[in-house]
């Protein structure tokens, strides 16, 4: 699956940025992203390799050291994912504008900022 310019702009930060919180922040951030992105047209992912996305998360996700409003807010996210929803998706990029800035910075919630605009595009 080719990456999206959500994708890339937020991998591009976890380079930019030294070993710690915000790079493990922006790491979380990346992988739930992905894990939301996969859900929407035009090629959405399978349910079974969907189920298995949202298993690594929550085990990737428990190994990270994540500031708290962070780690609530992907906590969450992770949980509207179950639904397998491009709708789902759209809602979940939506709710992590707000944490992605105050936590991570605006590079970082304009790269969701843009995911989720996409995702409504596609509902």
């Amino acid at each position: 699956m080719m990456s999206t310019p959500a994708e890339e702009r937020l991998v591009t930060l976890i380079a930019e940025s030294a070993r710690g919180p915000r790079r493990e922040g922006l790491f979380a951030l990346w992988l739930v992203v992905r894990a939301a992105e996969a859900l929407l047209p035009p090629a959405p992912v399978s349910a079974k390799n969907h189920r298995r996305r949202l298993q690594a998360l929550e085990t990737r996700l428990g190994s990270l050291a994540l500031p708290a409003p962070l780690k609530r807010a992907l906590a969450a996210a992770r949980q509207h994912l179950e639904t397998a929803t491009p709708n789902a998706a759209a809602l979940v990029l939506s709710q992590l504008t707000a944490p992605a800035r105050d936590v991570l910075g605006a590079e970082a919630a304009d790269a969701v900022t843009v995911a989720a605009r996409t995702a409504r595009l596609h509902l």
